[in-house]
């Protein structure tokens, strides 16, 4: 795990070095801490879907080109037994890490949404995030609440939310048991 995390940051650094962007004009130009963004390419951590996605933009790639290992312009498919062991975990070990997600297109050349398997937990204080796209998510197991804007929406298994998000928003497990979802992110080009 703590390598994929490794490769992530590497993968970002290289682009961006070769790029001859500055830590600097990165943080500026996605909004994101250049402390934060160190941590990224040097420590492990793993930014969420939301951040990378003003990561890529940046740099001027896909996020597959920072998530893929394999490239396939045709048909891909994702074994459960494949994806249980090649999450891309959001935090490090052993810290209050509050979601892990697996990729299930990351094989999948030149694709324009991004497949998940979500593990939602609870933990310590949460932000609204926000990026360009959307998102659809199906509930496989247990209850979320998503703040979208300034409403709020409960689903529980079975339900779906499908939302455009460049409003503000957060998903979070109701209970402790934390919840398991399917989530799409559509990034346009």
């Amino acid at each position: 795990m703590e390598k994929m995390n490794t490769a992530i940051g590497s993968k970002i650094r290289g682009l961006r070095e070769m790029k001859n962007i500055s830590i600097e004009d990165m943080a500026q130009q996605s909004g994101l801490n250049a402390q934060y963004l160190n941590a990224i390419e040097n420590e492990g951590q793993v930014p969420t879907i939301g951040e990378l996605i003003k990561i890529v933009r940046v740099l001027g790639v896909r996020v597959g080109t920072i998530l893929d290992d394999f490239s396939n312009d045709g048909p891909v498919i994702s074994r459960a037994a494949d994806w249980k062991e090649n999450p891309v975990l959001r935090g490090k070990q052993n810290s209050s890490s509050q979601m892990s997600y697996y990729s299930l297109s990351s094989q999948k050349q030149d694709r324009h949404m991004e497949t998940y398997i979500v593990n939602l937990h609870m933990s310590g204080e949460k932000q609204l995030s926000s990026h360009e796209g959307e998102e659809f998510m199906y509930v496989l197991e247990g209850e979320i609440l998503v703040r979208y804007g300034k409403e709020v929406y409960h689903l529980s298994e079975g339900d779906t939310i499908y939302y455009d998000s460049i409003v503000p928003h957060l998903v979070l497990p109701r209970t402790e048991a934390g919840a398991k979802l399917l989530a799409v992110v559509y990034i346009p080009v």
